[in-house]
């Protein structure tokens, strides 16, 4: 491309960046870890692919499922799914009471909110299995554990979505309802919640999409579910039964993962 004058337009240079001593510290201790890392965990990716061919055995009696064992899998499937829903309404229902108290634009107490996110912080930090472990000592093994766990583990995710949602809204709303006296469940009801409805709607979703995967996992460890069965059939290596298990849980998740998507694509239109 030239200029009228039919010369070619003069391109300013990029300005160099010099690469500073403290990011040569940065990747010297980066590739240090690494190294530490590889040596303390034993890792070695030559012993994967030496012992490659056992998973190759795996994986062959795996694609020959047992479907006349698919009756006894549809059924626990079922069933983790209704941990899921259980887990996400609960879950997201405490999360959506909770969002409210901490949200700075709703509650103007710092401490308050200061106390209530640092709880929050704690239970986000717990994963959903050590969740099912601990539900499952105290209430025992079963579906009920499974879903305390999925409860606890999707407010941890709806709450910290939801409340930052709910401080990004247009204060103009509230800021009227509080001029002419509104009391604080009438700028809830009336200012903040129209705003935030859909997504509050869409990150129940969401987490109910997290929970289907989970719900399969926590029968590990005795909380109820497929996943139970999951463990047994390898434990006893009928690799074609768990090749249907597998087979089955994929197909679910995927549907139920289409279904939730287009709900929330619809949703944020």
């Amino acid at each position: 491309m030239t200029n009228k004058s039919g010369q070619a337009p003069v391109v300013p240079g990029l300005p160099k960046k010099k690469f500073k001593l403290m990011n040569w510290v940065w990747a010297i201790i980066l590739i240090g870890g690494l190294f530490v890392s590889t040596q303390e965990t034993n890792t070695s990716l030559p012993v994967l692919f030496q012992n490659f061919s056992n998973f190759t055995e795996i994986f062959v009696e795996m694609a020959k499922p047992d479907w006349s064992y698919s009756g006894t899998v549809i059924p626990l499937v079922l069933q983790t799914i209704k941990m899921a829903i259980l887990g996400t309404f609960f879950g997201s229902l405490a999360a959506f009471f909770y969002s409210l108290l901490i949200a700075r634009n709703v509650v103007k107490n710092k401490v308050v909110t200061g106390v209530f996110r640092f709880i929050m912080n704690i239970i986000r930090t717990i994963p959903d299995l050590l969740l099912g472990a601990i539900f499952v000592a105290i209430v025992g093994t079963g579906t009920f554990a499974g879903v305390l766990a999925l409860s606890v583990f999707t407010f941890g995710v709806v709450v910290k979505l939801f409340y930052e949602a709910i401080e990004t809204i247009d204060n103009g709303p509230i800021e009227a309802l509080t001029a002419v006296g509104a009391n604080k469940w009438q700028i809830i009801t009336d200012a903040v919640l129209p705003q935030v409805m859909t997504y509050f709607i869409s990150y129940t979703l969401y987490a109910f999409e997290i929970n289907v995967r989970a719900s399969t996992v926590l029968g590990y460890i005795g909380a109820g579910g497929i996943g139970l069965y999951l463990q047994q059939t390898l434990d006893v290596f009928q690799y074609e039964r768990t090749g249907t298990i597998i087979i089955i849980i994929v197909i679910v998740v995927v549907l139920i993962d289409y279904i939730s998507s287009k709900a929330r694509e619809a949703l944020m239109k």
